[in-house]
């Protein structure tokens, strides 16, 4: 039986950050893709997630923020380099920080809830496709840095999942290659032992 939903998951790509334009998502988009985002499995029902909107003007602050972390962490940059970390957040519409945000709980670990927010962003790239944007996730080395999380709004006990940047993409998105999943499947036989 066809499904446009297996199609779709089949058939889901990256559209390159470089490409993604004007118009972004509208408020009520937006609204849409994060309550597609937070049907996830969430252990405990705590929500251990949150999303951060990057758009407008803040992307340039943010982009004039991290050239000048970069240049305290590195020294002085080169211009192109200096024009990347400028340019970071603004290359599409939307970024949306999908943010880690692990609650105590003696029975949940915080790895699990860190995997329940990777799921939030994969279901928030669904949404922004099924909606006809393109859309792309990364983390860079921002993500890494206690100042860099920082600037970026995130609490000290805070990661990044990832950046979602969203946007109007034209044309086709390459494909690449894919690994085989049979590869990847086997049926259960025994406890794992050494040698096995």
């Amino acid at each position: 039986m066809a499904s446009p939903i297996i199609d779709h998951l089949l058939t889901r790509s990256s559209a390159p950050i470089a490409e993604l334009k004007d118009p972004g998502p509208s408020d009520s988009e937006v609204a849409t893709m994060v309550a597609a985002a937070v049907r996830v499995p969430d252990h405990g029902r705590l929500a251990p997630w949150r999303f951060v909107l990057y758009r407008g003007d803040a992307r340039v602050r943010i982009g004039e923020a991290l050239a000048a972390l970069a240049e305290k962490r590195e020294g002085p940059l080169p211009e192109g380099r200096r024009n990347q970390e400028l340019a970071r957040f603004s290359r599409a519409p939307l970024v949306v920080g999908v943010i880690s945000s692990p609650k105590e709980n003696p029975k949940i670990p915080e790895w699990e809830m860190f995997l329940s927010g990777g799921m939030a962003a994969m279901n928030l790239i669904h949404a922004a496709t099924a909606l006809g944007y393109g859309a792309n996730m990364i983390t860079n080395w921002y993500s890494d840095t206690e100042e860099g999380r920082a600037l970026l709004g995130l609490a000290p006990h805070e990661r990044v999942v990832g950046f979602v940047h969203i946007g109007t993409h034209e044309g086709t998105v390459p494909e690449r290659p894919r690994p085989d999943p049979a590869t990847l499947v086997a049926d259960y036989s025994g406890p794992w032992t050494t040698g096995s």
